[in-house]
């Protein structure tokens, strides 16, 4: 009897035993399926697909024939989009933008207005159009749109307008000179391609904000001297401003995370750079130096995967849209004129609020 009952008590512990086992045996192999699950989703989150090279080819003649294409039309029953006659021309060419692209782009335009057709037809099954739309809305992207600009400059009364809200790098009314040197070698430090476009002036030439955005960066590096870079909003676009003026090279009140509106004031040319103490003049050539870095992923913002376009052709067509400074008094210090209302930085202020 005795014996029985502790062969009972034994077959009991050793049931409770595997089923404590199986227990254990079950949520492991949940937790692992779970862990296994959540590496994979991990995985495809993590692999990235992004644009690694760009080359913006377009040229001054197509930017200003699409630019007015969209303008015009804005307010009709069919508006076209700038970035999108632009990616087809170049899609359609290869992205060489042969003579008769800007003819193309005017005959696209007017069968889109005639309904005989549409971009979604005309681009179904054509090849590399929509690797040009997505590098060429990362370019031009914050460059025309609707703002508020005032009626006249200074009496803070604003009116409604479509257009252009990019602005020159140079202000209104101060002579510059440039050619397309995009590429061309530089020696000081190491050898390297020149990954800007230099604008020769006077020293003191008020630099402007090309576009709405946040600073980035702001100080002195031996290679570009006192320098601002300007993050666009969407983050697809910085904006280096090189060689600014020594002892004074910005806008007062500036420093890294404030918000600049297209069109500011920001800084004022200069020769510095070249060396490594601050402040230093061994830029032989006043001028400035402004490159457009493009940006798919953060990966790409430092380091051997930065992607650099050439500005020439966008700074000739900026050329249009050029804001006006004034000097305040005796003082070395420029203020734009005229303010304009950017939506963009209302929506970033907004964002910004909620984070």
């Amino acid at each position: 009897m005795k014996n029985r009952k502790k062969l009972s008590a034994i077959l009991l512990v050793e049931t409770l035993c595997l089923l404590v086992m199986c227990v254990f045996f079950v949520q492991l192999q949940r937790t692992q399926t779970v862990s296994s699950t959540q590496t994979k989703d991990s995985g495809k989150k993590t692999k990235k697909d992004f644009i690694k090279w760009v080359d913006f080819n377009v040229p001054y003649e197509a930017l200003c024939i699409a630019y007015d294409l969209d303008v015009e039309s804005h307010d009709t029953e069919v508006p076209l989009n700038w970035i999108e006659l632009l990616a087809y021309a170049a899609a359609k060419s290869g992205g060489t933008f042969a003579k008769d692209s800007t003819k193309l782009i005017m005959e696209t335009a007017t069968d889109l207005k005639n309904k005989s057709t549409s971009m979604k037809k005309l681009t179904k099954n054509l090849k590399n159009y929509d690797y040009y739309l997505e590098s060429y809305t990362a370019i031009l992207g914050g460059y025309v749109g609707e703002y508020e600009i005032e009626t006249k400059p200074g009496n803070g009364k604003y009116k409604k307008q479509y257009g252009l809200k990019a602005y020159s790098p140079i202000a209104k009314g101060f002579p510059y000179s440039d050619y397309d040197d995009f590429g061309t070698s530089r020696s000081y430090g190491y050898s390297r391609p020149h990954l800007g476009h230099d604008m020769m002036g006077q020293i003191g030439t008020p630099i402007i904000a090309v576009e709405s955005g946040y600073i980035e960066a702001l100080g002195w590096n031996q290679y570009g001297g006192w320098r601002i870079g300007i993050r666009s909003f969407d983050k697809k676009r910085y904006y280096y401003y090189a060689h600014l003026r020594q002892n004074s090279p910005y806008q007062k009140g500036l420093k890294e995370g404030s918000i600049v509106t297209a069109g500011d004031v920001i800084g004022y040319m200069g020769h510095t750079g070249y060396s490594s103490t601050e402040n230093t003049n061994n830029i032989k050539e006043v001028h400035l130096h402004f490159g457009i870095q493009l940006i798919f992923d953060e990966s790409q913002k430092d380091g051997n995967s930065e992607i650099w376009i050439s500005p020439y052709q966008l700074t000739r067509f900026l050329h249009k849209h050029q804001s006006e400074a004034a000097k305040i008094n005796d003082s070395k210090v420029w203020k734009r004129t005229q303010k304009i209302k950017d939506p963009a930085v209302t929506a970033y202020k907004q964002r910004s609020k909620k984070d």
